[in-house]
C-alpha cells in the first residue's frame, strides 16, 4: 500500500518508462481519430502548422503546472491541490478544485470506455472476417445494445487488470510496451497505404499549408483546443503521473519529452488517416460534402476506414485489424491513467490495497457506462460533451489558477529547481512563472469560451 508520503510512495523506474506513460495517457483517441479529422476538417497543413505552434505556447506551460503540481503534493488530484497552499480556506478550495479535476477522468472514462469496446469489437470482427466467420463478422460490426455491453466490458476488465499492477509493474510495465507497438503499427500502416492510388494527393493536402488559411479564427481556436485536449490538459493523468516522478528528474524536460512524443503520434497518424481518406475516395468513397466540409466525422474510424480496407481484399482485411489493434492500443494507454486518478485518491485516504480498489472503483463507472449503453440515444453525446467541453476546461482553468496565482512563487521556482537546479537562469525559467499566472488562463479561457461559441 503506498502512502502519500514522498518516502514509500511509488515511483517510475526509468525515465523512458514516465514518458512513454505519461505520453500514453495523452495519446488517445483524441490524437489518431480527433486530430486527423479536424486537420481533414480544417484544411490540412494550415491546421497542422498551427497546431504545432499552439501545442508549445498553450499546452506545453500548462504540462508543467500540472506535472509540478502532483510532483510538490506527492499524491492524489485532492490532497496534491491543498498542498499547494497553508491557508485554511485555500486548502479546502484547492480540495474542492481537486475534487472538480477528479470528476474529469471518471466522466471521460464513463463514455470513453464504449468507444474503447466499439474498437475491441471491430479488431474481433476484423479477425473473423479473415477467417471467414460471417455471422460473427455481422455481430461485431454490427450496433447492438448486447455487442456495445461486451466491448465495453472487455476494456474495463484489460484496463482494470492493468492498474492494478500499480506503477512500475503495470502502468510503466506495459506502457513501454504498448506505446513502441503503436509506433510500429502506424509505421506498418503508413507504408501500405502509400501504395495505394490517391495516397500522394492526401498527403499534400496534409504537409502542404495553404498559409492563407493560417490565420482564420476559426482554425486558430479549433487547433488550440486540440492542442490543449491532445496532452489532456485540466484532465488530472498528469497530475497524478508528476506525482510518481522523482524529484531528481528535470521536470520541464520530461514535460518537453512527454509533448513531443504525444505531438508525433497526432502527426503520425495524420500522416495514415490522411492518405486513407483520399484512397476511400478514389474508391468511390464520399468523405466531403458538396460544401467542402467532413462528412460523418465522428465516425470516421469506423466507416470511412473500414470501407477502404474492405476495398483492399484479404490484405485489407489483415491491415484493417492492425489498425483496430493500434487504436485499441491507444485508447487503453489512456484508460489506465483515467482510472489510476481515483484509484490513488483511494487507497491514499482509506489504505485500501490497490488490486481490490481498482476492481470496485472501476466496477462502479462500469455500472455507469453501462447505463449510457443501455440509453445510448440520451446519453452518450451528452456525457461526452459535459466531460470534454466544461469539466475538462473547467478544470483546466482551476487548475490554472490555482498553480498560477494561489500557489506562491518562490515554493513554484523551487519545487522545478528540484533536478534541475539552473531552471532560473533560462529565458524558460524567467517567463514561465508569469505566463502562467497571466497568459495561460486567458488562453484557456478562450478555449472554453470557443467552445461555448
Amino acid at each position: 500500500m503506498t502512502q502519500a508520503t514522498s518516502s514509500s510512495r511509488e515511483h517510475f523506474g526509468s525515465r523512458i518508462g514516465f514518458v512513454l506513460a505519461a505520453a500514453g495517457a495523452a495519446v488517445g483517441l483524441g490524437n489518431i481519430w480527433g486530430f486527423p479529422t479536424q486537420a481533414a476538417s480544417n484544411g490540412g497543413g494550415a491546421f497542422l502548422l498551427v497546431y504545432l505552434i499552439m501545442i508549445l505556447i498553450v499546452a506545453f506551460p500548462m504540462l508543467v503546472v500540472e506535472m509540478a503540481i502532483g510532483r510538490y503534493g506527492q499524491a492524489n488530484p485532492v490532497d496534491s491541490m491543498r498542498s499547494l497552499t497553508n491557508h485554511p480556506a485555500g486548502k479546502n478550495l484547492g480540495g474542492l478544485v481537486g475534487w472538480i479535476g477528479l470528476s474529469v477522468p471518471c466522466a471521460v472514462l464513463a463514455f470513453y470506455s464504449i468507444v474503447g469496446g466499439w474498437l475491441i469489437c471491430f479488431l474481433l470482427g476484423a479477425v473473423t472476417d479473415i477467417f471467414g466467420f460471417d455471422t460473427a463478422t455481422a455481430w461485431f460490426k454490427g450496433f447492438s445494445v448486447e455487442r456495445n455491453l461486451f466491448g465495453t466490458l472487455i476494456f474495463y476488465v484489460l484496463t482494470i487488470l492493468i492498474v492494478q499492477g500499480g506503477v512500475k509493474q503495470g502502468i510503466e510495465k506495459w506502457s513501454t510496451r504498448l506505446m513502441p507497438a503503436l509506433f510500429v503499427l502506424f509505421g506498418l500502416l503508413f507504408v501500405y497505404i502509400m501504395t495505394q492510388a490517391g495516397a500522394m494527393e492526401g498527403l499534400k493536402h496534409y504537409l502542404v499549408p495553404d498559409f492563407e488559411k493560417v490565420l482564420d479564427r476559426k482554425l486558430i481556436l479549433a487547433a488550440m483546443g486540440q492542442g490543449f485536449f491532445s496532452l489532456t490538459i485540466g484532465g488530472c493523468s498528469m497530475l497524478i503521473y508528476g506525482s510518481y516522478l522523482s524529484k531528481k528528474e528535470n521536470l520541464p524536460k520530461m514535460a518537453m519529452n512527454v509533448t513531443l512524443v504525444d505531438t508525433a503520434v497526432a502527426f503520425i497518424a495524420g500522416l495514415v488517416v490522411m492518405p486513407a481518406m483520399f484512397v476511400a475516395m478514389q474508391k468511390g468513397v464520399q468523405i466531403y460534402a458538396e460544401d467542402g466540409s467532413l462528412l460523418s466525422s465522428d465516425t470516421l474510424v469506423f466507416t470511412v476506414l473500414p470501407l477502404m480496407f474492405d476495398s483492399l481484399g484479404v490484405l485489407g482485411q489483415v491491415f484493417a485489424a492492425i489498425f483496430f489493434l493500434l487504436l485499441t492500443i491507444a485508447a487503453l494507454t489512456s484508460s489506465i491513467s483515467m482510472l489510476e486518478c481515483p484509484v490513488s485518491l483511494v487507497g491514499e485516504r482509506l489504505g485500501t490495497k490497490r488490486g481490490p480498489t481498482s476492481w470496485v472503483l472501476g466496477g462502479l463507472i462500469a455500472l455507469f457506462s453501462a447505463v449510457i449503453v443501455f440509453n445510448f440515444a440520451q446519453m452518450f453525446g451528452f456525457v461526452a460533451m459535459v466531460a470534454t467541453q466544461y469539466l475538462q476546461p473547467m478544470a483546466a482553468l482551476l487548475f490554472c489558477l490555482f498553480g498560477g496565482w494561489v500557489w506562491n512563487r518562490h515554493s513554484k521556482v523551487k519545487e522545478l529547481e528540484q533536478g534541475y537546479p539552473e531552471f532560473t537562469q533560462g529565458w524558460f525559467g524567467k517567463l514561465w512563472p508569469v505566463y502562467v499566472k497571466f497568459v495561460c488562463p486567458i488562453l484557456v479561457a478562450t478555449v472554453i469560451w470557443a467552445s461555448f461559441g
